[in-house]
């Protein structure tokens, strides 16, 4: 059975909203959009040709989707991640978004069930299924028991306002950290194993 991992990028306090541009996400008046980028390139760096092969599919939210699709597919093919996410398996978990609005190379629209869709995904093929960003898709398959592991790019940052990837829970949730390192730029890269229960 492959492994759901979420890969998330925050700031020390858990904001996750509008890392990548100005303009990314504005919803509830957030105004430091883009706050990601000084980081980038250090995260770039750190994450090696080898740390994207044991990924052998990408699910995205809506959103993600197409903010991802409107970018990578328009990289150099010499860009090593947008070469990897191109050629590998991509899944958007919508109910809005039709197959032929997912216009980027292999992409699927999973528009069913998403416990039963994810549950199936898992089952079949090797590697790892990689969700990047999504933070209303990573909520909601952490409900369903869905997600393995987190990794995390923790940014030498405090917003102070913005969506954050943890709601409030109803119980605690134990992880179990699987390793931890730093970036050149002063990010913590750290990962850590969803309790089994």
């Amino acid at each position: 059975m492959r492994e759901l991992v979420a890969i998330e990028f925050l700031s020390v306090d858990g904001v996750m909203q509008g890392l990548g541009s100005p303009d990314e996400d504005r919803e509830g008046g957030f105004r430091h959009g883009g706050w990601g980028a000084p980081y980038a390139e250090a995260i770039h760096t750190s994450t090696s040709e080898d740390g994207l092969s044991g990924t052998s599919a990408y699910l995205f939210g809506r959103k993600t989707y197409e903010k991802m699709a409107a970018f990578w597919p328009h990289q150099p093919p010499s860009d090593v991640m947008a070469s990897h996410l191109t050629s590998t398996s991509k899944h958007v978990a919508s109910t809005t978004l039709g197959d032929a609005d997912a216009t980027w190379d292999n992409t699927t629209v999973m528009s069913g069930d998403l416990a039963t869709e994810v549950a199936r995904l898992k089952a079949t093929g090797t590697g790892d299924i990689a969700v990047l960003g999504s933070g209303v898709l990573v909520r909601a398959l952490m409900q369903h028991g869905l997600v393995d592991s987190l990794r995390l790019f923790v940014h030498p940052l405090v917003l102070g306002s913005g969506k954050r990837l943890f709601p409030e829970l109803d119980e605690p949730l134990s992880l179990t950290l699987t390793s931890c390192g730093t970036t050149s730029s002063g990010s913590l890269v750290v990962s850590y194993d969803l309790a089994r229960g």
